[in-house]
């Protein structure tokens, strides 16, 4: 079990599938994907920088923060489409998207990934 698993297991049993669910579809948005945890919470990258954090919320849903990295970066001149409008923009290289449960991300689960594929090439 790798670290990232162990470390889901942690996490309240209601929402383990849902988690696991979403580390897959990050795992699967392209062939170079690590994980590790960063900031208590399982995180994705490309190239050794953070892309893709998971967090849990109070009310027991799962977030899921498309970013840059660690540290802001001059977002001048990143573009960046969500056709979807999947997740809420704080900047334009930082989307956050909540999902309740399993079902939430089952009614989104295509254009999700291609959401995940789509900012792991953009962020490159």
């Amino acid at each position: 079990m790798s670290g990232v698993e162990a470390f889901i297991e942690t996490w309240p049993e209601a929402i383990r599938p849902l988690t696991r669910r979403l580390r897959d579809i990050a795992l699967a948005a392209a062939p170079d994907v690590t994980e590790h945890i960063k900031w208590n919470a399982p995180s994705f990258c490309v190239e050794g920088d953070d892309r893709i954090t998971l967090g849990l919320e109070r009310s027991g849903a799962v977030r899921v923060v498309l970013h840059r990295g660690a540290k802001a970066k001059d977002a001048a001149g990143f573009a960046f489409t969500d056709p979807d409008r999947l997740a809420r923009w704080a900047a334009p290289d930082r989307g956050v998207l909540v999902f309740k449960d399993a079902a939430a991300l089952e009614a989104v689960e295509g254009p999700f990934g291609d959401l995940c594929e789509r900012w792991l090439a953009a962020t490159r």
